[in-house]
């Protein structure tokens, strides 16, 4: 997010929830930056400096949305006993969040699928390295527990990691359902973990440059 002020977290955050209860209430395509403005008690133009064009707010809110059930999903995962079973639940998990139907999430996409890429196209910028953190204390558990290889680059690997589940969860395919959790676990078994337990390859003079 574009904080410019010490007051803008707080400011910030009042957007956010305007705007979220805006879309509840009237969808993506009703919902005006005028509108957002004034209901939070603020100029367009300090609107503007936050959240440059409508895609970016409406981004940030359903980006917001998501990393409200990473928190859960947090607690869910940390109750599991192997990395094996935190991956396919993890799988599960980020499926549900779109997939609910009494969700804020599910209604837009459903009732404004264009314009709700646009906007969370805008907002998924900051997703990888969002959802990189959130599996990197499961990656490091992971290497200390024996279940991949102890000298895994954990950064590296929780990335690559977050980019696995941002495929399952988002790119349909032919040979995977991503709903099915033995598919997913299979999987995970054949290929994602395979690469993990291997000892890091050492990176070639190309790669230093």
């Amino acid at each position: 997010m574009h904080a410019t002020s010490a007051s803008a977290p707080s400011t910030t955050e009042r957007l956010l929830d305007v705007t979220e209860k805006f879309l509840a209430d009237k969808g993506i395509r009703a919902t005006t930056m005028i509108d957002v403005a004034q209901a939070a008690g603020v100029s367009r133009a300090w609107l503007y400096r936050i959240f440059p064009d409508k895609p970016t707010l409406v981004g940030a809110v359903l980006m917001r949305l998501i990393e409200t059930s990473w928190a859960q999903a947090r607690a869910e995962l940390s109750t599991l006993a192997n990395f094996e079973d935190r991956l396919v639940a993890g799988v599960q998990i980020g499926r549900r969040t779109y997939d609910d139907p009494g969700t804020l999430l599910m209604r837009l996409r459903t009732a404004e699928p264009e314009e709700f890429t646009a906007c969370a196209g805008a907002g998924v910028r900051g997703l990888v390295p969002d959802l990189a953190a959130f599996w990197y204390p499961f990656v490091a558990a992971a290497a200390d527990d024996g279940d991949i290889h102890p000298d895994t680059e954990l950064a590296e690997a929780s990335e690559w990691i977050a980019r696995v589940m941002i495929s399952f969860g988002s790119v349909p395919g032919h040979h995977l359902n991503p709903d099915d959790p033995a598919a997913v676990r299979r999987h995970v078994r054949r290929y994602v973990l395979p690469g993990l337990r291997q000892a890091p390859t050492p990176a070639t003079p190309e790669e230093t440059r």
